[in-house]
């Protein structure tokens, strides 16, 4: 038997849109003295406007039941959600740390970018980094991000192409 793989998964990440960059520095700096985690999303660049094969992090999921405190933060992998658009993580460092500690490189292991932000939040205190903890480009992209109302603008014939494209071979 092979083995399966998303396609969505194994595309390189382009970069974070600049909004979303933006939105987890502010979920940072309210979650402040305590540490922000949440899991990224990403979308395809050609539909986002961009003439480039890959794929940009344009939302940050919140998963409910998250812990936090001062020092850790940690999700309940039971409340994370199957999602093939999963790209890595962000979390927050308060101490304004931005080096992943061992703790952190144990939740590397789902997605290829993690992006850790410090204390005092500001758009240059936070690194990317990959799956193995090396510090790595992220560059941050000035796109339009897709309507959040259009999140729920769906009909039978979206839900029956979205069930085509799981039902694929993913290789």
């Amino acid at each position: 038997m092979g083995l399966f793989r998303s396609p969505f998964r194994s595309r390189e990440v382009l970069g974070i849109a600049a909004d979303t960059l933006e939105f987890a520095l502010r979920a940072s700096e309210e979650a402040h003295p305590n540490e922000y985690m949440g899991l990224l999303r990403g979308e395809d660049a050609g539909d986002l406007g961009l003439d480039r094969d890959g794929l940009v992090i344009t939302d940050v999921l919140f998963i409910p039941g998250t812990e936090t405190n001062p020092v850790s933060a940690t999700i309940k992998n039971s409340a994370i959600p199957n999602d093939s658009r999963e790209v890595g993580s962000v979390h927050s460092h308060p101490n304004g740390v931005l080096r992943p500690s061992d703790a952190d490189l144990a939740t590397f292991t789902r997605g290829s970018v993690h992006v850790i932000i410090g204390a005092p939040y500001g758009e240059n205190d936070w690194k990317a980094f990959d799956s193995d903890g090396y510090e790595t480009d992220l560059d941050v992209l000035s796109v339009t991000l897709p309507d959040d109302d259009a999140f729920f603008d769906f009909d039978q014939n979206d839900i029956d192409e979205e069930l085509r494209r799981e039902d694929r071979p993913r290789w």
